[in-house]
């Protein structure tokens, strides 16, 4: 047995402590890595859901929030059969994703059998959110129309959750909020109608409705009054944007952004009464790219580019 002097007792007790911190720096990592990981209750438009942890398997129903999560670096399994998605989703079209149905549709066997950790519903796939909560965690993600700024800025904020992205999500709300301001003070008095084409027919939409984001967040002033708010709008006729006679007109071309045969918006609207508007002598008749206004109108890139695009139409 070997004896070791007081001196070098001394010494082994100074030296203690730090010999000590290496493992103390190891716990403290390996907690906040559990923290990281743990599980996250989110509020949606059905009530709430805990999610145990950061979702490996995700199942996503609805377009918009498909590109939110794409670009936060979700890692998604299952997508309902989607058609003409824009060059930077293009991929989800393809065999390496199941397809779960449709929009409308779920195809349940098959969303059972890829065992997701969460399924992401809202908007048109909306109306299975109890027959889906049954297989996984669900959330449902749809954006209240009647408010929709604060709706869509809680709901994004959700996916940065979800995906442990929040600051980089709260970043982009930041600057794009900043961008709608600007655009609102570009407003000023002007008057915007915003009308939807399709299969020859024209439909009005106003605030509170399913374009309202032009009026009620950006500041453009409704042209018409008294318009209904449900999804599908007002019939109206040439006659109607000519009476109406807008500084601008927002136009949404349905059949283009479904990829359905059909007169193009630019020939329902050639009409001598609507060449007499002030939007169409001043050279203020604006096209609408239908993904971000009628396909994924909830995707935060979506904003971001109406946001612009009405910009845009201003100066």
């Amino acid at each position: 047995m070997s004896h070791r002097s007081p001196a070098a007792r001394l010494l082994g007790l100074l030296l203690l402590p730090f010999l000590l911190l290496p493992s103390a720096c190891g716990s403290t990592d390996a907690d906040s890595s559990a923290e990281g990981s743990g599980s996250v209750t989110i509020e949606h438009a059905k009530g709430s859901t805990t999610i145990p942890g950061l979702p490996q398997k995700l199942v996503v129903f609805d377009v918009g929030f498909l590109s939110t999560m794409d670009e936060f670096g979700a890692k998604v399994v299952g997508v309902p059969q989607i058609e003409n998605l824009p060059e930077n989703l293009a991929e989800y079209a393809g065999d390496g994703y199941t397809k779960v149905g449709s929009l409308f549709e779920p195809d349940y066997e098959k969303v059972n059998s890829l065992d997701p950790d969460l399924i992401v519903v809202a908007g048109r796939s909306s109306a299975a959110y109890d027959e889906l909560a049954k297989i996984a965690p669900t959330v449902d993600l749809t954006v209240d129309q009647a408010d929709f700024l604060k709706s869509f800025r809680a709901r994004t904020e959700a996916v940065g959750r979800i995906l442990g992205k929040e600051t980089e999500v709260r970043r982009r709300l930041d600057a794009l909020e900043q961008s709608i301001a600007g655009v609102k003070e570009k407003a000023g008095d002007r008057t915007g109608l915003v009308v939807l084409t399709t299969g020859g027919k024209i439909s009005a939409h106003g605030p509170g409705g399913r374009f309202g984001f032009v009026h009620d967040a950006l500041g453009v002033k409704p042209a018409a009054t008294g318009l209904k708010t449900d999804t599908h709008g007002n019939a109206v006729s040439h006659e109607f944007i000519a009476e109406t006679d807008p500084d601008l007109l927002y136009v949404v071309d349905r059949d283009a952004a479904i990829g359905q045969d059909g007169q193009a918006a630019a020939q329902v609207l050639d009409n001598a009464l609507v060449e007499q508007t002030k939007a169409a002598r001043s050279n203020k008749i604006v096209y609408l790219d239908g993904f971000s206004w009628y396909i994924a109108p909830a995707a935060l890139s979506s904003v971001e580019s109406m946001v612009k695009t009405i910009g845009d139409s201003l100066s």
